[in-house]
């Protein structure tokens, strides 16, 4: 059963704050004058990797060293920010790392991966077919695969929900891209942990319906046509454990269009000088669309991340 407590998350922050501190959480009175209620941003950009995933990163590398002297090495698929915190965590815990990423794959985010120092192949025309290649390849190789959704990922993630809510218990409402689950988790776990009665509000894209979908159904329905400008929120599968937390914690799940997404990255940069990428962009473009029943709340929303081209970033900013 997928469970943690407090303390499993206060265990956490003693390890991820070694690497990684605290970030930033404000209130940016542009952007709320903008959506018209008052909005904290939590600066999960601000990480040594630009996201929030490093948290986990760093929690899992450091129980499974503990646990395995003689763990040979690590291998995931990736289309950026997961990729990248494992490859961070490996080189600070002296373990290789191999990570796999989809043909088409964002060149900035190869070359970040590879900077922390792992090895990176290019494999399958889809993030699932890398997926799946990685997982046949564990064996082969004699390498610990690491899913983009595990216990120790969610419970280092969720070392930012503490943070945000110890330093503002009483958020009416907070808003989080849903990519593979991760984030969520730990708002919901940590609220819930906290005897907090704050909403948690998911986000996804219009061109990866799979989470909105399941939700509402109440079951996990897969969506393999993804077409979205937000690959960190491209996901066609919910996983099992995360979405069984999500169904019963998350207040909603809403969508947003890449338009609305393009133009939410443009007021990060207007109103805060923050480049966010375009999956980070979900949460506030999430609460832009339900601006009208926010009026007179304390909201949060998620910068979960930086990692954007320069390409896109300039058509995003177009919108504007």
């Amino acid at each position: 059963m997928f469970d943690f407590k407090k303390e499993d998350i206060e265990n956490a922050v003693k390890i991820v704050n070694k690497f990684v501190q605290p970030t930033a959480l404000h209130c940016w009175p542009l952007l709320s004058a903008r959506v018209g209620c008052e909005v904290w941003v939590k600066h999960e950009n601000q990480t040594p990797t630009g996201a929030f995933k490093v948290r986990g990163g760093i929690n899992l590398l450091h129980r499974l060293c503990r646990e395995n002297s003689s763990l040979r090495g690590l291998i995931t698929a990736t289309r950026g920010n997961h990729g990248q915190s494992i490859s961070f965590a490996g080189k600070r815990f002296d373990i290789p790392v191999t990570i796999i990423v989809p043909e088409g794959n964002s060149a900035d985010q190869n070359r970040s991966i590879e900077a922390h120092g792992a090895k990176l192949i290019i494999h399958g025309k889809n993030f699932e077919e890398a997926r799946q290649y990685s997982k046949n390849m564990q064996d082969e190789l004699g390498l610990r695969y690491v899913d983009a959704f595990e216990l120790d990922l969610a419970v280092g993630v969720a070392t930012y929900a503490l943070e945000m809510m110890q330093a503002i218990p009483d958020f009416d409402r907070i808003y989080v891209p849903v990519g593979m689950g991760s984030g969520i988790v730990g708002l919901i776990k940590t609220r819930d942990l906290l005897g907090l009665k704050t909403e948690i509000v998911g986000v996804v894209s219009a061109g990866a319906p799979a989470w909105k979908i399941s939700f509402d159904q109440g079951k996990i329905s897969p969506i393999f046509d993804v077409n979205t400008i937000a690959d960190g929120i491209a996901t066609s599968v919910p996983p099992d454990e995360a979405f069984e937390v999500v169904k019963n914690g998350a207040q909603r799940i809403i969508s947003v269009s890449d338009n609305e997404v393009a133009k939410a990255v443009g007021y990060y940069y207007i109103d805060t000088h923050n480049l966010a990428e375009t999956a980070s962009s979900a949460a506030l473009a999430g609460l832009m669309k339900e601006s009208g029943v926010n009026r007179g709340k304390k909201i949060g929303i998620i910068m979960t991340g930086s990692n954007i081209d320069q390409s896109l970033l300039l058509k995003c900013l177009e919108q504007n």
